[in-house]
């Protein structure tokens, strides 16, 4: 399963993005958003695995354009069967940095978008499809 979290529309973007933060701050950022999940829903994680990347390229097919802040790629766990786990290599996820700077204006509107896209993307390894946290507004 592939399910990004894409940008927003340049109207919606803000005028003086983008915002400069170290990669170290910003790993602490992912971090701090990962402490926000419940402990009952980070404990029922299962072979996840969550990357920082500087920027998504898109793959062949896909328009060139594509700006994506954040990628589920996996096997949600609404969707495992019993022989899923012989040999199954982690789900990933992984945060893109410079798109988030880019939209971002200040230190908190980066805290708060990475914070909304570590959620909407762990919410797709519980098997929560995008329309679903649009509807959540998680999107």
């Amino acid at each position: 399963m592939h399910s990004p979290v894409e940008h927003a529309p340049a109207e919606e973007a803000h005028v003086l993005g983008p915002y400069e933060m170290s990669p170290e701050d910003f790993e602490e950022a992912v971090s701090d958003a990962l402490q926000l999940i419940p402990p009952k829903a980070a404990s029922a994680m299962d072979n996840v695995a969550i990357f920082i990347e500087d920027d998504y390229t898109p793959q062949p097919g896909e328009d060139p354009a594509t700006v994506l802040l954040g990628l589920y790629e996996g096997v949600p766990l609404t969707e495992r069967d019993s022989w899923w786990e012989a040999g199954s290599l982690p789900d990933r996820i992984t945060i893109f940095r410079q798109p988030i700077l880019n939209i971002c204006s200040t230190r908190e509107e980066v805290i708060d978008e990475v914070a909304i896209t570590v959620v909407h993307e762990i919410a797709h390894h519980f098997g929560i499809d995008d329309d679903r946290l649009h509807e959540l507004g998680w999107g």
